[in-house]
């Protein structure tokens, strides 16, 4: 859940960064992904997931590394950003997303690498690794999403909304009052058996709720989002949570987290996340024995909150000064 909102940078970002590889790669199914890498092509290698679903990479995620030590590899995943088909749910689940991770890995020929996601993007991160793990050397984690159902009744159930009764106004009246219910099943009826322009309608809603409450800082103006960006975002952030994000069972990453227990990891949550509240990052940390947990005073939920940024950047170094042959 994330929708990478432009605010200003803190000043512990790396200056920017211009790719040194920019291609699109076919992954099967017709679905073809944007792929970018920067920084040193003989660094160490960190895969970098957006969130979401549907958020699409942005400049300001190369920042985080230093460029002379890390070889920063981002794509936009299936449906979104500039992958193509756009919007699409076609053949888009999280088995298909780990296997395209992995279907890069072996391009680029690395054998083990970092994998550094927010959001959405640490959930697709857990996932990758637990199916995974002798590939994950390392894991930076930022604003932990489980996908549990009870994370989903928080941001969709009216739990978020008694701290913004206004925004939450906005979002529910958008749907008549007997689909209140499950506004996630009403607004999947919307953002996919609607025309194209209605749909769009409603992904602006969808997309506008969510980026209200990104920042610590927000007062909730958070003006009208790119239709087509917000079509893409709000269509595969629905298709996911309506299928759970296609786990075999609530709380199946908590369940086997023992299948991580020699990978390292790294965990920043912000102290006031309203999207993804601090609890599932300590839930994670204790079934998660290798992992740090740094929880951010002052902060809430984006990528740019300058004490998220701050520790991100520290994290990173800090992993690069433990591996300094540039190899895991």
């Amino acid at each position: 859940m994330d929708r990478n909102p432009h605010h200003k940078t803190a000043n512990a970002l790396y200056p920017p960064i211009d790719p040194f590889d920019q291609r699109m790669v076919e992954v099967g199914e017709g679905h073809r992904l944007y792929v970018e890498q920067c920084g040193n092509p003989d660094g160490l290698p960190v895969v970098v997931l957006h969130g979401g679903p549907g958020g699409g990479c942005s400049p300001m995620m190369r920042r985080f590394f230093d460029p002379d030590v890390w070889r920063v590899i981002l794509f936009d995943q299936r449906g979104c950003g500039r992958s193509r088909p756009h919007a699409s749910v076609r053949d888009n689940t999280t088995a298909h997303l780990v296997r395209d991770i992995e279907a890069l890995r072996t391009l680029f020929g690395i054998d083990a690498w970092a994998v550094f996601g927010g959001s959405w993007g640490a959930t697709l991160a857990l996932i990758y690794a637990l199916n995974h793990p002798d590939r994950a050397a390392h894991l930076i984690l930022r604003g932990v999403f489980l996908m549990e159902q009870r994370e989903l009744r928080w941001f969709y159930g009216g739990g978020a909304g008694t701290f913004w009764p206004d925004q939450w106004r906005r979002f529910v009246n958008m749907i008549p009052e007997d689909e209140h219910g499950d506004l996630i099943a009403a607004y999947h009826r919307r953002l996919f058996d609607t025309p194209p322009h209605e749909q769009v309608r409603f992904a602006r809603a969808w997309a506008a709720w969510e980026n209200a409450l990104a920042s610590i800082g927000s007062q909730g103006q958070t003006g009208e989002p790119n239709g087509e960006y917000a079509r893409a975002f709000a269509r595969l952030e629905n298709h996911y949570f309506t299928h759970a994000g296609f786990l075999e069972h609530d709380g199946w990453i908590r369940a086997n987290m023992k299948r991580l227990s020699g990978v390292p990891g790294v965990i920043v949550q912000g102290r006031y996340d309203m999207i993804c509240p601090p609890q599932s990052a300590h839930l994670l940390a204790d079934a998660w024995p290798a992992a740090r947990l740094h929880m951010v005073p002052f902060a809430g939920h984006a990528l740019s909150e300058p004490g998220i940024s701050e520790q991100l950047v520290r994290s990173t170094d800090t992993i690069a000064r433990t591996h300094r042959g540039l190899r895991f």
